[in-house]
This record gives structure tokens, C-alpha cells and sequence, in this order.
């Protein structure tokens, strides 16, 4: 299968475009590297070595025995996006090349009004071109089980049916994201939805949870083919960041009482996840929605879990409780479907625990690299406005319990 994938040197883009040519799938792709400018910005860096997209494509091509197909190029081009899958005619469009951080998102109205022009106009233009070149292709669309934000009832893939007033329909269940950055999410949602109904195009849109991991299987050990790990406060999701301050004796970052419920998975059944989807396309016109994560955990519970990694790694790991920088609730009903998946065959890792060590020997050769930003560990950015550091507001216990 030919597949393209946009926002190829990212986190999941590069993994991605590694698990697919293992499997035998024609891959290209694109990006701009922003991803490396917005860590830059912050004054970070990703603790395992990114090379530049020479030396990458050069191993990728000595590990699979086959050119990786790349252009650097932005979707806001058009002209770009529209030539370069024209000329390609992919199968399947996975879109990975949205800015992706909440916080980011929350800076100030510069970055807020970036990240709607960047990821919804870039959306777009994939929609109108996919229209006019490859109307056949299958859209795998990385939304995100943000979109949901944290209702008082369970949480269906996409639809739920509803009755009022006598009468029945199935609705798209309703979004109450939590950032600028998912309210783009939100909007990405409804311009595939009417792409798909008004130009019968076809695609699934993956609410995905917060993926963690250093490695898949098919990186082997290039440190060229490593895909980037980031712990800064905007792009080092909870447990990448965790795992970073464990490695150099930082106390773990839990945000408020740490009661936060959201779905996790580690990078490997990520990819296992999106090929599964890329491999069983949709219907002409069909839209789909898969809920995409291996469970569901407080952020105190995983706070402790990469302290349980840590303690057998030898690591000393503290964890202290910050004033939460966010507006979310901090308590609350989470209880999201995920069987769309499970039915075409996602066996779920369940060992965490055990992916945390495989991330801790990972890290812990670059114990420098990240001690040298270690002063980006606690974050200042916050939903009102303000830019000030969080403060410690107690130690956590030494025994969880739930």
C-alpha cells in the first residue's frame, strides 16, 4: 500500500514511516521541521539526539533497503500539498502534522492564533486536495480523546444515538475541548464530517491518547533511526516527562492532586494502532471515529508507576505535587469505549511498568543532555494568561493508594 504521511519527522511520523516499510507499505511524506523550531523556542531540547533528515533518510535506507520518499514542504502551500499527492497517489493520508501541545497553544494570542491557522488550514488543504487528486485515498486523521474533554458520562467512539423530544437521531457526541490547541482538534472533526458526507471521501479520525515511549522494535539500535523524546512543559507529555526527571534525580511534576483520568499508550501499540486502521479502510463516504488508547490512569497512578521503573532501575524518585498551571478538573468520571479497535485485532501492551524501564535505560545515557535544560522541568506557562512558575504545594505520599 502506498501511504503518505504528513508531519513525517515527528515523534510519531518518523516510528510510523518505520513500522509501515517493515510491513512491506510504500512510504513518503513531508514536513517543515517545526516540531525541532518550537522545542528550540522553548529552550529545550529532545533528550534522545535528533540528526538532521539527511543523516535519518540515509539510515533509513541502510536499515530497510529501500529510499524513504521525503519533501520538505508546508500544507499551508497548497499548491504544494496538491503536486506532491498528485504526484504520489497515495492510498492512504496520515495526517500527523498538526502543532500538538495544549500549552503551547495557551502562550499568548500570537501562538493561539498560529495554532488555529496552522492546523486547521493545513486540514483543509489536504481535504481539497485529497477532492481533486486522490478522491479514493482513506484519511487517517489524528484527532485526540481531548476532544471529549471529561463528561459526567461514558465516553462512545465519535456517536452517540439520542432521543429528545420523541425523536431519535445519532449525533457526533459532543466536544468540550479543554485548549485552543484541541478546540482546533474540534474543528478539524467537523471539516472531515462534511468532506466525507458532501465529497464521499472516506476516513477514520483517531481520538488517541497520550502516547509515551522511547522505541519500537523496528528502529533497531541506529541511534539515526531513534525517533525525539521531549520533557519540556509543552511537548513532554506526562509520562516522556516523568521518565526525564527521574533519569537526573528531578522530583516528578504532578499538577495539582494528580486525579487528572486520561487514556495512555506506549509508542509501539500507537503504531500498532494506526496501521491497523491504515490496513482496514473505510467505506466511500464513511467516517469513522476510533477511541485510541491501552487504559485509562490518574496521572498520580502513573507518577507512581515510573517511580516503581524507577526503583528498579536503582533510580531515587520523588514526586511532588505543583499548583496546576491548567483549568481542568483535577476529579472526575472518565470511562471512554475503545472497541473499534480491539475488533480488528489491537492487542494492547499492558505491561507499563515494563515499557517505563525500557524508557529509563533509554534515557539514562543522556542524563547530561536533559540536566542541561533541567530548568524547564517546572512549568510557567497558564490557562489565564500568566506567565509565572508553579509552585510546590506538597510531597506526595510514599504508598499510593487507589
Amino acid at each position: 500500500m502506498k501511504v503518505f504521511i504528513a508531519g513525517i519527522d515527528g515523534y510519531l511520523g518518523w516510528s510510523l514511516a518505520q513500522y509501515l516499510t517493515a510491513r512491506g507499505h510504500e512510504v513518503a511524506g513531508t514536513d517543515k521541521f517545526l516540531r525541532r523550531a518550537w522545542v528550540e523556542e522553548l529552550g529545550s531540547v529532545s533528550a534522545l539526539p535528533v540528526f538532521s533528515i539527511e543523516e535519518r533518510l540515509t539510515a533509513f535506507r541502510a536499515r530497510f533497503g529501500k529510499s524513504l520518499i521525503f519533501r520538505e514542504g508546508d500544507l499551508l502551500d497548497y499548491e504544494f500539498v496538491r503536486g506532491f499527492l498528485e504526484e504520489f497517489q497515495p492510498e492512504a493520508i496520515v495526517h500527523l502534522a498538526e502543532m500538538p501541545s495544549a500549552p503551547y497553544s495557551m502562550i499568548d494570542q500570537v501562538h493561539a492564533a498560529f495554532t488555529h491557522s496552522n492546523n486547521v488550514i493545513g486540514s483543509l488543504n489536504i481535504l481539497w486536495a485529497m477532492r481533486e487528486v486522490c478522491p479514493d485515498a482513506h484519511l487517517v486523521k489524528l484527532g485526540t480523546m481531548g476532544e471529549y474533554g471529561t463528561p459526567n458520562v461514558d465516553i462512545p467512539e465519535g456517536f452517540f444515538e439520542l432521543e429528545y423530544r420523541g425523536r431519535k437521531d445519532r449525533l457526533p457526541f459532543p466536544r468540550q475541548p479543554g485548549s485552543f490547541y484541541h478546540l482546533t482538534k474540534v474543528h478539524d472533526t467537523h471539516n472531515t464530517i462534511f468532506a466525507c458526507r458532501v465529497w464521499g471521501l472516506r476516513s477514520t479520525d483517531i481520538m488517541q491518547g497520550v502516547v509515551f515511549g522511547t522505541r519500537i522494535d523496528e528502529m533497531g539500535d541506529d541511534p539515526h533511526l531513534s525517533t525525539r523524546l521531549d520533557f519540556d512543559q509543552c511537548f513532554g507529555t506526562a509520562i516522556n516527562r516523568f521518565c526525564c526527571q527521574a533519569v537526573i534525580g528531578h522530583p516528578l511534576t504532578l499538577y495539582g492532586r494528580g486525579g487528572q483520568t486520561r487514556g495512555f499508550l506506549p509508542l509501539r501499540d500507537s503504531m500498532q494502532c494506526l496501521t491497523l486502521a491504515i490496513e482496514n479502510p473505510p467505506k466511500p463516504g464513511e467516517y469513522r471515529v476510533f477511541n485510541q488508547f491501552e487504559e485509562c490512569y490518574t496521572i498520580e497512578e502513573l507518577a507512581f508507576k515510573v517511580k516503581e521503573a524507577g526503583d528498579r532501575a536503582g533510580l531515587s524518585v520523588d514526586i511532588l505535587h505543583y499548583d496546576n498551571p491548567r483549568k481542568e478538573l483535577e476529579a472526575h468520571y472518565y470511562h471512554p469505549d475503545r472497541q473499534n479497535l480491539i475488533d480488528l485485532g489491537y492487542k494492547p501492551t499492558h505491561d507499563v511498568v515494563a515499557e517505563m524501564q525500557i524508557m529509563l535505560r533509554d534515557l539514562i545515557p543522556h542524563q547530561a543532555r536533559i540536566m542541561h535544560k533541567r530548568e524547564i522541568l517546572v512549568p510557567d506557562i497558564r490557562w489565564d494568561g500568566t506567565r509565572r512558575r508553579s509552585l510546590v504545594i506538597q510531597q506526595t505520599a510514599e504508598t499510593f493508594k487507589p
